[in-house]
């Protein structure tokens, strides 16, 4: 089944983890996907992997970070692939320390990353979304938006303002045809969440948390995105799906 035939998405944060996931999930759901990242050789290995999909790729290395970059992000992917249907706002950084020892420089790049990076993301897209009056927005938030944990307080803000960003645009752009909703995913099984697991005392803590009592596969969060990513999902906006193995229910 392609039910994303014919379309093109940009999925930012795709070099590796759940953003490359999400990258080829979409593309084999028949999307030609723009991947973009800092990292360039791994950005690229993404890509490959896309067009091993049998889907045409682009990578363009990225700061979301950056208004400028992420502008020149969209209108490369217009340029290039001919459209921008589906937004994937993923790109993340996540620092476990407490806030008494969280210096204002460590503070603003969890910031700038993970929430003025989906702003850019959204931002940079509306002119091409707004003009086609159709298009699908998804961010990433994560399930510390919703649950306490000591040493992730200035990420949960930030994954807190993610899903309040999504949830006031969903309502703005639904004039628009623009559907605007965010994953949370919990403890999956990434690059991003490996210092997590290295002590086994933590990891037996945290999996307690998860009446799954397991941590998510990369795999997983693919068939969400995509069903956000289609027209299963018009009638569906400025919501927040979490996708936690029921930790955020606990």
């Amino acid at each position: 089944m392609t039910p994303l035939a014919g379309k093109v998405a940009v999925v930012t944060g795709a070099s590796r983890g759940l953003g490359r996931a999400i990258a080829l999930a979409l593309a084999e759901a028949g999307a030609d996907v723009v991947v973009a990242a800092r990292s360039k050789a791994n950005l690229e290995s993404t890509a490959h992997l896309v067009e091993g999909s049998g889907r045409r790729a682009l990578a363009v290395p990225t700061d979301v970070t950056s208004f400028q970059q992420v502008e020149a992000l969209m209108a490369r992917a217009v340029a290039a692939l001919g459209r921008l249907d589906v937004v994937v706002n993923n790109s993340g950084v996540a620092r476990v320390i407490p806030v008494a020892e969280t210096s204002p420089a460590e503070w603003r790049q969890m910031v700038d990353v993970n929430l003025t990076g989906v702003f850019h993301g959204c931002r940079a897209a509306a002119p091409h979304l707004i003009a086609q009056r159709s298009g699908k927005v998804i961010n990433l938030a994560s399930v510390m938006a919703a649950v306490g944990l000591a040493g992730y307080a200035s990420y949960a803000a930030t994954k807190g303002g993610v899903i309040a960003f999504t949830r006031a645009l969903g309502v703005e752009w639904a004039r628009h045809n623009i559907q605007v909703n965010a994953i949370a995913p919990g403890w999956f099984d990434t690059e991003m969440s490996a210092p997590a697991w290295q002590d086994p005392k933590v990891r037996e803590r945290l999996v307690h948390d998860i009446p799954a009592r397991r941590i998510g596969r990369p795999e997983e969060i693919g068939p969400l995105a995509v069903f956000l990513a289609s027209a299963a999902s018009d009638f569906m906006t400025g919501q927040t799906v979490f996708l936690d193995g029921g930790h955020s229910a606990a």
